[in-house]
């Protein structure tokens, strides 16, 4: 019986380094890896369906795999996760010195379906009084004109939400034509020093330390998402791979942590990654469901009340079913 051969595309990440190299092999699966940027990933995945596995955005899986009778699945498989306090750009104009000044301000963010404003919208509704009614939203380029939305929505009644396609976020941040922006890299205005654009919250690193303490959400941006075609004809395909992405990254975790050696060109990174470790309880970069089931389940409200999912979903109904079925020896 030859081997299942699956497609698969990501950006470049050290975690999955062994196993994109064959290193690491998913017994029964040869498999052809494609290294492209992650919104080519999201683009040709999402309109097409391109390749059997994709690194997608975890806004737009939302969408898709809450569609009915949706034709993928996920993997527990983290790609990318970032706390996001630093996404908040201000123009100092605007006078913003807190979050609840936000209210009745202009906000602006590359698409609505954005991991990295999902979050941050959904903390400011839930958390921080700010609710998404009490803002009028802007979606247009990060940097350059021009970028649309990729999957539909289902805006929430009353939202007030202006797409902008001749100007970019970076622009508008720096003329204060928008007060703020939440994008997940720093806008060419403040790369570039504007004198009126700041962080709201410089102090972010503090600021999500204590937010992770407190709640265990570590904010997951990208995962890996799955044709459910394959799964039907080969039920075992999903936890095979799993095993293999999940040996490649505690290869890529035990090789930051090594004090013996400097793989990496960053001072004092083993000793920073120690104490994170021991700070995240033991695992660096934790795969999983119940691994991160705060996390999990926060994004699905918060996608489901922006209108990005068209139902609240369960974890358990994203991921093959028996996926994480422990193996007694």
């Amino acid at each position: 019986m030859s081997n299942l051969k699956l497609s698969i595309a990501t950006t470049d990440y050290d975690h999955f380094r062994d196993f994109r190299m064959g290193l690491v092999k998913a017994e029964g699966i040869d498999h052809t890896w494609l290294n492209l940027g992650h919104h080519e990933c999201f683009a040709r995945f999402t309109a097409n369906r391109e390749f059997d596995l994709s690194e997608l955005s975890f806004a737009k899986f939302s969408t898709q795999i809450s569609r009915k009778d949706s034709d993928i699945v996920g993997l527990p498989v983290i790609c990318s996760r970032l706390f996001r306090f630093s996404s908040f750009y201000v123009n100092k104009k605007s006078k913003i010195k807190t979050i609840k000044d936000l209210k009745g301000k202009k906000i602006g963010s590359p698409e609505w379906a954005h991991s990295a404003a999902v979050y941050m919208r959904g903390w400011m509704h839930n958390e921080m009084g700010v609710k998404l009614t009490d803002v009028h939203w802007y979606q247009a380029g990060a940097n350059a004109p021009g970028r649309e939305e990729k999957v539909e929505l289902n805006l929430p009644k009353g939202l007030k939400l202006t797409r902008v396609s001749d100007k970019s976020l970076s622009e508008m941040l720096a003329k204060q034509e928008i007060d703020c922006a939440i994008i997940a890299r720093p806008p060419t205005c403040f790369l570039e020093d504007h004198p009126d654009v700041v962080r709201l919250f410089p102090d972010y690193v503090e600021m999500e330390q204590k937010y992770y303490e407190r709640t265990k959400v570590w904010p997951i941006m990208h995962i890996i998402a799955m044709k459910k075609s394959i799964l039907d004809e080969n039920p075992w395909a999903a936890r095979n791979l799993y095993n293999a992405f999940l040996e490649s990254k505690r290869r890529s975790i035990e090789r930051i942590l090594d004090p013996a050696v400097s793989r990496y060109p960053v001072p004092w990174m083993t000793a920073y990654a120690r104490k994170m470790r021991d700070m995240m309880g033991g695992d660096l970069f934790p795969y999983g469901i119940e691994e991160n089931r705060p996390t999990w389940e926060q994004m699905a409200l918060y996608t489901y009340q922006q209108g990005i999912a068209h139902r609240l979903m369960k974890p358990e109904d994203i991921f093959p079913k028996g996926i994480m079925t422990k193996v007694i020896i």
